[in-house]
């Protein structure tokens, strides 16, 4: 296989530095135009920048996303004029001058941070500093676990992270660090902007962490080089490539590099250098003062860079191409998130064992039966995991082995108590390609993971979030472990998707939905009391998917109607029983998707919902969001605090949330 680095320096025509000022130059006068932006990085990292791209990342500019290439990621988003001058310099055909020169203004491919599902040639969406280190885990650990399926001919490459103090200081970095050194992940190699600088001043103030020796502790390599010395950084890239652990690359640089008076400060981070400094630093750097230029000799050094692995990528697809042709369809079906025909028709059966076998059972315990069935369907790309709870999220099937080190076939990950390391690893598989991840913990834990999952909403990445004990039926845990915001909480992020199954039947239906979305995340918010099946029947077109749907007619002219989700709508059924022995005929409607519902084309959703007067939703948790299906003036049975410690039965009689609450408010308003 062609080594990229073996034939390093195509450009030796060219002056490296000025390579690297190119970088300067663009980044200084995109934020001066745009009057916003952070210029100090990207002067300070170019010589970091220049030797990864021009002496050993592999990739083609021509083709960003073929499969094999090496992940760049800037988790220090802020920086981002480093990244769009890095594709504008090597060729990205959609990253064009005029791109650079609307930076951070609306509808341009430069937005203010790095935005994968905008820009061609970004690996991820990063900003929220820590989420770019941490992602970048999540694809390292891909390329491991699809190389030891497929072999080294076909995957191997490197994850190269850019990542700041900032990056090093969030809390989520020190899960990421440590799951990447315990599971060996030698070929993610972490470039440090060791600048000593943040916002409020030096990093001094808030901060006396020594990096290396942190990351030594988790099982990294470590060391600290001049951040402006090319031929330093070159050697430090080549010795981390030939480590058997993940490496740190601490690299002391200046922020703001070439600026005579805000170098070194944090004047130099988050502001434009204003018009006499940037003059005086590109005098200093010797950059034309011509604003958005770049010297023709060195722009084409860049370019020849950009596609100096177009090569390799021919190389490797040929190698693709010798591969047998079942293995090589199952390698491209799985890089494009295409599930196999199996699934559907799998949990097609199931759902017909379940009507002649009625399951009675949490919903976390149907969850784990459909699991065994599309474990069997999808064996290798069903890739699941837990934060230290797998015995109680039960999303381990029995066929499956646990990922280690040395067992990078292991399909079920123990990610340790890290809830935020885990979401944020899950979005760096996904967008690795070749799995399908999900991970579990306890629903009132998406508070510990949310960045990560608001940034996999926001970037349409196909996660799945299998959180347990939904609600205040988990009982004697008491109000710290009891949800009951939770799912309002995750309802409110546009395009998270929440599934609230009421029964074994939803529950398999739920997963297949979960399966099949790829262009968004989705929560399955799980009981740990039994339920039993209220499903009937099993239609092939999954009611589920327009998130509710009637599940018990009314036996005459319907005078309310009874929404409920999860392990309420066993409460709306009860109620119903009893309405109908006084005489009032009333509906039940099963929303195991209430975004997905009010989602739908205004006269299904009418439909739906329906024109009886009294409309009463029932659901352990706090009202928001159900006025949109109840109106303002709907009765709500639910939570109006936080909850109590004490057996689930007693909870629910203790908070109201019954049958006969649901009676009454029916009865005091039907006339």
């Amino acid at each position: 296989m062609m080594q990229l680095d073996a034939t390093r320096m195509a450009h030796t025509q060219v002056d490296a530095t000025r390579m690297a000022n190119a970088i300067r130059g663009l980044a200084m006068d995109a934020v001066e135009k745009a009057k916003s932006g952070h210029p100090g990085l990207p002067m300070g990292a170019a010589d970091m920048a220049t030797v990864l791209f021009t002496q050993f990342l592999k990739f083609d500019a021509a083709t960003p996303s073929w499969p094999d290439r090496d992940r760049f990621v800037l988790s220090a988003g802020h920086g981002s004029m480093l990244l769009y001058a890095l594709l504008y310099l090597t060729g990205n055909s959609e990253m064009t001058l005029d791109q650079i020169k609307q930076f951070r203004q609306v509808d341009s491919l430069t937005p203010g941070h790095p935005e994968n599902f905008r820009t061609n040639g970004i690996e991820t969406t990063t900003g929220p500093l820590g989420q770019g280190i941490s992602t970048a885990v999540g694809m390292a650990l891909a390329e491991k676990m699809l190389a030891a399926e497929f072999g080294k001919k076909i995957v191997d490459h490197h994850t190269f992270v850019l990542a700041s103090d900032g990056d090093l200081m969030e809390g989520v970095s020190q899960e990421a660090i440590a799951m990447a050194g315990h599971w060996k992940l030698n070929k993610m190699i972490v470039l440090y902007d060791d600048n000593g600088i943040s916002i409020d001043g030096p990093t001094s103030i808030s901060d006396s962490v020594d990096q290396v020796k942190r990351f030594k502790s988790a099982g990294w390599a470590a060391e600290k080089i001049d951040g402006q010395d090319q031929a330093a950084i070159a050697a430090a890239i080549t010795r981390a490539k030939k480590s058997s652990k993940p490496t740190l690359i601490a690299c002391r640089t200046t922020i703001g590099f070439g600026a005579p008076h805000k170098a070194g400060t944090a004047k130099a981070h988050g502001e434009a250098l204003g018009a006499e400094e940037l003059k005086a630093a590109k005098e200093n750097l010797g950059i034309s003062l011509e604003p958005f230029t770049v010297p023709d000799d060195v722009l084409k050094a860049w370019r020849e860079a950009g596609s100096r692995g177009a090569a390799a990528r021919q190389e490797w697809e040929g190698r693709l191409a010798e591969l047998g042709s079942r293995k090589r369809a199952e390698f491209e079906r799985r890089l494009r998130h295409e599930r196999p025909a199996s699934l559907a028709k799998a949990v097609r059966a199931y759902k017909k064992e379940l009507l002649e076998k009625p399951m009675v059972a949490a919903t976390r315990k149907s969850s784990e039966a459909v699991i065994e069935v599309i474990a069997g369907a999808m064996p290798m790309e069903f890739l699941a995991g837990s934060a230290d709870l797998t015995g109680s999220n039960n999303n381990k099937a029995k066929s499956a082995t646990a990922f280690s080190a040395k067992t990078p076939k292991g399909r079920f990950i123990h990610y340790g108590i890290r809830e935020h390391g885990m979401a944020a690893a899950m979005n760096g598989i996904f967008l690795h390609g070749g799995f399908a991840p999900n991970g579990a913990t306890f629903l009132v834990f998406t508070d510990y993971a949310r960045p990560a999952m608001r940034l996999a909403a926001l970037m349409g990445a196909g996660v799945v979030y299998v959180m347990t004990h939904d609600s205040i039926g988990l009982g004697e845990d008491g109000p710290t472990h009891q949800p009951v915001e939770h799912l309002a909480a995750l309802r409110a992020i546009p395009n998270m998707r929440v599934f609230r199954p009421c029964d074994s039947i939803e529950v398999a239906e739920c997963w297949e939905l979960a399966l099949n979305r790829i262009d968004g995340p989705t929560v399955l918010a799980l009981t740990r009391q039994n339920l039993p099946q209220l499903r009937t029947n099993a239609p092939n077109e999954n009611p589920c998917q327009q998130g509710a749907y009637e599940l018990v007619a009314a036996q005459g002219e319907a005078k309310a109607t009874l929404f409920a989700s999860g392990s309420e709508v066993e409460i709306a059924v009860a109620a119903q029983k009893q309405l109908a022995e006084r005489g009032i005929a009333s509906r039940v409607v099963s929303v195991p998707s209430l975004e997905l519902l009010l989602a739908q084309p205004e006269a299904k959703r009418a439909a739906i919902i329906g024109n009886a007067p009294v409309k009463v939703a029932i659901e352990a948790a706090v009202r928001w969001g159900w006025d949109a299906v109840i109106g303002q003036d709907g009765e709500f049975v639910g939570m109006h605090s936080f909850g109590e410690s004490g057996p689930a039965k007693d909870l629910y009689k203790h908070f109201g949330i019954t049958a006969e609450a649901a009676v009454n408010a029916v009865l005091k308003r039907v006339s």
